[in-house]
């Protein structure tokens, strides 16, 4: 197993390296891992049960990326008016249905997976678009994924207690601090190797940056061991072997991407206003 997860890494590592300076195959991978990701949530999800939208959510989630990359504004915070539309649209679907039973859980979880996938995903290319984006995206892999790598090889080396056994049994704490302590050293490794000289990337702020991102990583990472819980599945699908499926490699980035894009957006736009020359 870990040589089918080492060789599915390597694979996957090289990709992404190629794929963040090509801008257009960026996108594509990204729009290509929210359409594999909603149908592995789906298919979850069916399981139990429960009426899914499938091929509805799937098509808001391809448009909500291509609509980003288009830099598509129809309004300002036109991403609410579209997501309120997408409601809209589920209620008028389920109004042509004869059966109502879960009608509320099957609108509601397939607007989650909408939101939980494709926008948080979405901000992939947000953030690969900002002034640097290149550089900030392989900040965002490295520690993130760094963190993932960490926590994996530390929890199977020493991991002996269980952080939330509940939810994900092999996860430790032991495995935990290392994922943080690998996410902040890469965080460290990434301002010499991607990072512009800017004053928001001191030696001090890359390590709280990798704490911060190390730490919503794993919020991710336990978020999606929760959604498999309940759906009691071990792996979200078999893609990737050793490794399992798109949800199980993107989850810790549904969580850090939003941050990570947010704290840049944020900083590029108080540095652009005060004249701040990049």
């Amino acid at each position: 197993m870990i040589s089918r997860r080492t060789l599915s890494a390597i694979i996957l590592a090289a990709f992404s390296l190629i794929a963040v300076f090509f801008e257009g195959l960026f996108v594509l991978s990204v729009v290509v891992l929210i359409s594999l990701g909603l149908y592995e949530f789906f298919s979850l999800i069916e399981k139990k049960g429960i009426p899914m939208y499938k091929y509805f959510g799937t098509i808001i989630g391809i448009i909500i990326p291509l609509s980003v990359y288009s830099r598509f504004e129809l309004t300002k915070g036109w991403e609410l008016l579209f997501l309120s539309l997408a409601l809209v649209t589920l209620f008028i679907l389920q109004f042509s249905r004869r059966d109502s039973t879960n009608a509320v859980v099957g609108i509601s979880t397939t607007m989650f997976g909408i939101l939980y996938i494709s926008w948080f995903f979405s901000f992939m290319i947000k953030l690969r678009m900002l002034p640097h984006g290149v550089a900030f995206v392989g900040c965002l892999l490295l520690v993130t994924k760094g963190a993932d790598i960490g926590a994996f090889l530390v929890g199977i080396k020493w991991g002996r207690r269980s952080l939330i056994p509940r939810i994900s049994p092999k996860k430790t704490i032991e495995g935990t601090i290392g994922g943080i302590i690998f996410g902040v050293f890469a965080a460290l490794v990434s301002k010499s190797l991607f990072l512009p000289d800017l004053p928001i990337f001191s030696w001090l702020n890359m390590i709280l940056i990798g704490f911060s991102l190390s730490v919503l990583g794993l919020l991710g990472d336990l978020s999606e061991s929760l959604i498999k819980r309940d759906c009691a599945a071990k792996d979200s699908s078999f893609m990737f072997p050793g490794m399992g499926g798109v949800l199980d490699v993107i989850d810790s980035l549904l969580f850090t991407a939003p941050a990570f894009y947010f704290f840049m957006n944020f900083y590029l736009s108080r540095a652009f206003s005060s004249g701040t020359s990049f």
